[in-house]
């Protein structure tokens, strides 16, 4: 068990790191930093496709059999992310703030923010709690995904009016909430029967919901054919890691 809480809670701090990668950016060139957000936007698609249908399902699926539990349960997840979206402002979005596209006031952009990365964790550690493998997999498909989304997220805040170091302090405040949600499920799940299997197939559904919702009709918004074909290809890089780690 203390393995498992190691693993678990070395992951989430990694996670939580994520949210300081916003200060980078300021030195790199709005054009330059959208074609990056754009790539990383791909790998991440590949990564959450990969690692609900690589790993998380077919473990889910593994002990709890081939019956309607598991596909029900990620229905499940789908529909419990579209209602976050919809009843607590979580919105996974990487176009910058303009006048025409308008993002969240700063307390509403920190409190969704919140939620997501309390999820996170939770997520994380009962991947652990299933396997070293599973959770692995996991941490890396959720760090993908943090990336341009903490860069996305310090943006709101600057653009908000925050300081730089009030940005960064805020989010980072927002993404230790994963450590804390990490620590709630490694507490209760020893004491809940199958918790971490139960929770894979609401995350896989989670992982495709958001990539499927959240991240792909980001992606639709380039025309360029050249920009279009690497997109692709850094979506298939992201499945492409996800199979590697089944080497582990």
């Amino acid at each position: 068990m203390m393995i498992i809480w190691f693993s678990s809670l070395i992951a989430v701090v990694l996670i939580s790191l994520v949210s300081l990668l916003g200060i980078f950016t300021l030195a790199i060139k709005k054009e330059r930093l959208a074609r990056l957000i754009l790539f990383m936007v791909s790998f991440a698609v590949g990564a959450l496709f990969g690692d609900a249908f690589i790993h998380l399902i077919p473990e889910a699926s593994e002990k709890l059999g081939s019956g309607v539990i598991v596909p029900a349960l990620v229905l499940t997840g789908i529909l419990l992310f579209f209602i976050l979206e919809k009843f607590i402002l979580w919105r996974h979005c990487h176009h910058p703030t303009t006048e025409k596209h308008p993002h969240p006031v700063v307390f509403m952009n920190l409190v969704g923010d919140g939620v997501h990365n309390l999820i996170d964790g939770m997520v994380v550690a009962a991947s652990f709690m299933v396997s070293f493998p599973v959770g692995l997999a996991t941490t890396v498909a959720v760090v993908l995904h943090e990336i341009p989304q903490e860069i996305g997220d310090f943006g709101v805040l600057i653009h908000s009016g925050l300081s730089v170091q009030r940005a960064l302090l805020f989010n980072f405040a927002s993404a230790l909430l994963a450590i804390l949600g990490a620590i709630i499920t490694l507490i209760l799940g020893p004491y809940i029967k199958n918790y971490s299997i139960f929770v894979l197939p609401l995350t896989a559904g989670g992982f495709i919901y958001m990539a499927g919702s959240d991240l792909i009709p980001f992606l639709h918004d380039e025309q360029s054919g050249r920009r279009a074909l690497l997109q692709f290809l850094f979506i298939l890089l992201g499945i492409a890691t996800m199979f590697s780690l089944l080497l582990l």
